[in-house]
């Protein structure tokens, strides 16, 4: 039975992510999931995708350490995307929205981290405890401090201790949270409204954001306006380009090609 299972509908892909007891990740599944987000990158007829965890309980705990006490390294070879797939897979310009339905922690909350909007279920937890377990979040190491104040991500990481969904929001990790039973249809809406978009200009946003993250503010804006970055010089020789113009000046929606 595969770890995780997937549906698609509208242009949406629902990546969920079900491996009892507690949706934990361990080398093989890291790598399926991989297969499964490269192929989403990679499938024009998908635009959005939805990140879960099954029931109500677990989002992803993150390492599988009992996976790792049977003999998964922890630097062994998560797959295409690095672990959970997400998070080192090159080129994915599309958006992704992640619903945390309950307990997000360790590298679970690295996978929420990859999306570019996280929703949550007005129970979920979070945490970075991997220090309790000898070792360290890595990627969160990275990510944390960039994204919300220093001495904040710092105690959290230092402390491993635990927050619940309303200090996430405060510190900008959560951008709504729902109650339980509306949290996917609020997924849906907000992946509905995303792929009714237009797709080169996600691929755009995505591309200039993850180059200027480590780039002085001129030298990406250089790389824009001498289109050196290759969603930007897709988008300014596209018909979507054109269409958004008409669209507006002829004052009606316009009609996303992504071409």
């Amino acid at each position: 039975m595969s770890p995780i299972k997937t549906y698609a509908k509208g242009g949406v892909l629902q990546v969920t992510l079900d491996r009892p007891k507690a949706n934990a990740i361990d080398l093989a599944t890291s790598k399926i999931m991989g297969e499964a987000f490269s192929k989403f990158r990679d499938d024009p007829t998908l635009h959005v995708a939805i990140i879960t965890g099954a029931g109500e309980k677990f989002f992803c705990p993150g390492w599988d350490l009992k996976a790792a006490a049977d003999g998964d390294a922890v630097d062994g070879d998560y797959g295409v995307g690095g672990f959970g797939g997400l998070q080192e897979l090159r080129d994915l310009n599309k958006p992704v929205i992640a619903a945390v339905n309950g307990i997000c922690c360790g590298g679970g909350l690295e996978w929420a981290l990859s999306a570019d909007i996280i929703i949550a279920a007005d129970h979920a937890s979070f945490a970075l405890p991997e220090i309790r377990s000898g070792t360290v979040a890595d990627a969160a190491s990275v990510k944390v401090p960039k994204r919300i104040p220093y001495h904040i991500a710092m105690e959290l990481l230092l402390t491993g201790r635990w927050f619940n969904v309303d200090e996430a929001k405060t510190w900008g990790l959560v951008n709504h949270s729902y109650p339980s039973n509306q949290l996917m249809d609020k997924a849906w809406e907000m992946a509905h409204l995303l792929a009714s978009g237009p797709p080169l200009v996600y691929a755009a946003i995505k591309e200039i954001v993850r180059d200027a993250e480590n780039s002085k503010f001129q030298d990406t804006m250089n790389r824009i306006t001498q289109r050196q970055l290759a969603s930007i010089d897709t988008l300014y020789a596209s018909e979507d380009q054109l269409e958004g113009a008409k669209a507006f000046s002829e004052k009606r929606d316009p009609v996303w090609k992504g071409k």
